[in-house]
């Protein structure tokens, strides 16, 4: 289903991390459809190592909701670029909101939404340590409103075995074989040198909410970002982009 509703012109281009469209564009796409969705990627700003800038999840989330709204007569929104990356606070420049600030954000966005006529919003996570997401679905979700979190460990699954990503997804945690390989793939310029060079293995971190990541490496990785290449980063986007249909199909049903 992933190539069944290419995104035209009109629905209007992506300037960097931001949509371009205009308010034409949303009505002309709005008329199109049976029930409208609102794409919204939510990233971090937190230490990723002394090669991927401090937004890789943010450049992450983007590049996956991109992906969606290539393929899917979505809207997409800006990004939310500051989250819950407590457990990063040890490495200058890592900035983080409470959970109970994410949490409102995003119920306001979803409010805002529903006025405009906008009623289903998907939120695309590029960051592992935003928990509070799910508790915002399962909440919305109870009270009969419709919100989807994507995507889930099985659609990275799916894409990590895909792409050929040689890590599992207990080993690559942080600015690893993946997310290095969607920037060498949506960003090259932003990657420093030494992701070469920066592998860490850490695979027991049961206690990563008590310590932080400071008590697992020493450089803020914990992966294998050697691994990474840009074919592996457009692989996954693709896999994740048709992984993305049963949800489109599932929050566009009468049921």
């Amino acid at each position: 289903m992933g190539g069944s509703h290419e995104r035209s012109a009109a629905y209007g281009p992506v300037h960097g991390l931001l949509p371009a469209d205009t308010t034409e564009d949303v009505r002309t796409r709005g008329a199109g459809v049976s029930r409208q969705i609102a794409v919204l990627p939510v990233g971090s700003h937190e230490q990723h190592g002394p090669f991927l800038p401090l937004a890789t999840d943010t450049v992450v989330a983007c590049a996956i909701a991109r992906a969606v709204a290539g393929s899917y007569p979505v809207h997409l929104l800006p990004p939310v670029t500051v989250s819950c990356s407590h457990e990063h606070a040890a490495w200058p420049g890592t900035v983080s909101i409470s959970a109970v600030t994410l949490h409102a954000v995003v119920r306001d966005i979803a409010d805002s939404l529903r006025r405009s006529g906008v009623d289903t919003l998907v939120l695309v996570n590029g960051h592992g340590g935003n928990y509070v997401l799910g508790n915002v679905v399962q909440e919305a979700s109870a009270r009969g409103e419709r919100m989807a979190l994507f995507p889930a460990p099985e659609d990275w699954e799916a894409a990590r075995e895909h792409a050929g990503v040689v890590t599992s997804l207990l080993t690559d945690m942080h600015a690893g074989e993946i997310e290095t390989s969607i920037l060498l793939h949506t960003s090259p310029e932003v990657l420093r040198p030494g992701y070469e060079t920066s592998d860490h293995v850490s695979d027991d971190r049961r206690h990563l909410l008590t310590t932080g990541m400071s008590a697992y490496t020493d450089s803020g990785v914990i992966g294998r970002p050697s691994l990474g290449t840009a074919e592996k980063g457009k692989e996954l986007l693709a896999s994740l982009a048709d992984s993305f249909g049963a949800y489109f199909s599932l929050l566009t049903s009468d049921s």
